[in-house]
């Protein structure tokens, strides 16, 4: 049978669209090169950071709202069927080494939280100290809690999502990768895969994540795969990082990038850096570099002193699909018909999961909406940041999330 669509790429993107589309009722075959979930890709790791804050940015926060309310069902979904939760709303503490002022990104999502009906509680260094003893170093002392949001285990969720796709009747191929876009004339009409089949189809979505350039090499420019530093830290003292004294944490990350997680059920906390990266290879990105794990160090001890020595038991370089401007990339080719760009993630795509398969089924069906809009096909965008957490270029560009 001709499927009416096929998928490229089984990560977050790529799995929600498929749902999405047959939900809507089209045919899909989805095809991933490696295993889901892929070792390599963005969407795998134990966790991702689910928050709603994003500065002064209305559109990604609102956007989230929606998300987030998604994240509870899909967990009431697993609770009803007997499931374990992979969402843990643990909350998220923001917090900054200078008082927060105008155009700050701590201070800006506060009042933006605010304005939008939210409540979440003002910290001084006292109140840091008290309730999260971690941060004994007392080099933070400003910022916020927001009980609304917490940590998704992403590769449990990739696996789920993949499960979902399977019993809909969604042709899921692990391991066949795609090795070209079958094009006639000004349109795409299906795919050859690497063992030669070649699948024809009404439409293509490609959901290569840092992939996307190798099947499309004119994105290059746009869709760049670059490197982020992930650690495992083993602490001496799991107790201080359990979640309700250690949540998920944002550490004046516009300046230094750095974020975290509550201690895992396996007796590790991830620490990680959102930044420029480096460019990589996605299917070989390599390992954290030693000045990686120098700048880690020196952020630690004085942050999290607890942490500072603590033995690394994994390491990962986390590979972006990175944009110019750090808005996702989710439209149909204006080129070439028949085919939809979607991803770009640019390391803050994964918590939007539960609303990103609507806004890519909107593209292939050519609606509109405020988002969409936003993540429009673009050439030539400016060297900026949709999502502000980003750490500054000057403390970007050297060897330095997910």
């Amino acid at each position: 049978m001709t499927p009416d669509i096929v998928v490229v790429g089984a990560g977050v993107f790529g799995l929600t669209a498929a749902l999405e589309l047959c939900a809507r009722g089209y045919g899909v075959v989805v095809f991933e090169a490696g295993p889901i979930p892929r070792p390599e890709a963005a969407s795998t790791d134990v966790s991702k950071v689910v928050r709603m804050e994003y500065g002064t940015d209305q559109t990604y926060m609102s956007l989230m709202e929606e998300a987030l309310g998604g994240w509870r069902r899909w967990n009431a979904d697993l609770a009803r069927t007997g499931g374990r939760p992979f969402f843990h709303e643990t909350g998220v503490l923001m917090i900054s080494r200078a008082s927060l002022e105008d155009g700050g990104f701590e201070h800006d999502s506060l009042e933006s939280l605010r304005r939008r009906g939210h409540s979440p509680e003002r910290l001084d260094a006292e109140a840091i100290a008290r309730r999260y003893p971690a941060w004994g170093g007392r080099s933070f002392v400003d910022g916020f809690y927001h009980a609304h949001g917490g940590l998704a285990e992403s590769a449990t969720v990739v696996s789920w999502l993949a499960a979902r796709a399977a019993s809909a009747g969604i042709e899921v191929h692990q391991r066949e990768g795609v090795e070209t876009l079958l094009v006639k004339g000004d349109g795409v009409h299906g795919v050859r895969t690497r063992g030669g089949r070649e699948v024809r189809a009404g439409a293509v979505v490609l959901a290569a994540g840092a992939w996307s350039s190798t099947l499309l090499p004119d994105l290059r420019p746009e869709i760049r795969a670059t490197g982020h530093p992930v650690f495992h830290l083993q602490p001496s003292d799991p107790g201080l990082f359990e979640p309700s004294r250690f949540p998920v944490f944002t550490a004046d990350v516009a300046q230094t990038g750095y974020y975290g997680f509550p201690l895992h059920r396996d007796g590790f906390v991830k620490i990680a850096r959102h930044g420029a990266g480096r460019p990589v290879d996605p299917g070989t990105p390599g390992e954290p570099t030693a000045d990686d794990l120098e700048d880690l160090r020196s952020f630690l001890s004085g942050a999290l002193p607890a942490l500072a020595n603590a033995p690394v038991s994994y390491s990962r370089v986390c590979a972006y699909a990175d944009t110019p401007d750090g808005d996702f990339w989710i439209a149909p080719d204006p080129q070439r018909a028949g085919l939809v760009v979607a991803g770009g993630g640019s390391g803050h795509g994964f918590k939007f999961a539960p609303v990103l398969g609507g806004l890519i089924a909107d593209a292939v069906e050519g609606r509109t909406s405020q988002w969409l809009e936003r993540f429009r096909w673009r050439r030539g965008a400016p060297a900026g940041r949709g999502d502000a957490a980003r750490a500054p270029r000057s403390l970007r560009d050297g060897p330095a999330p997910g």
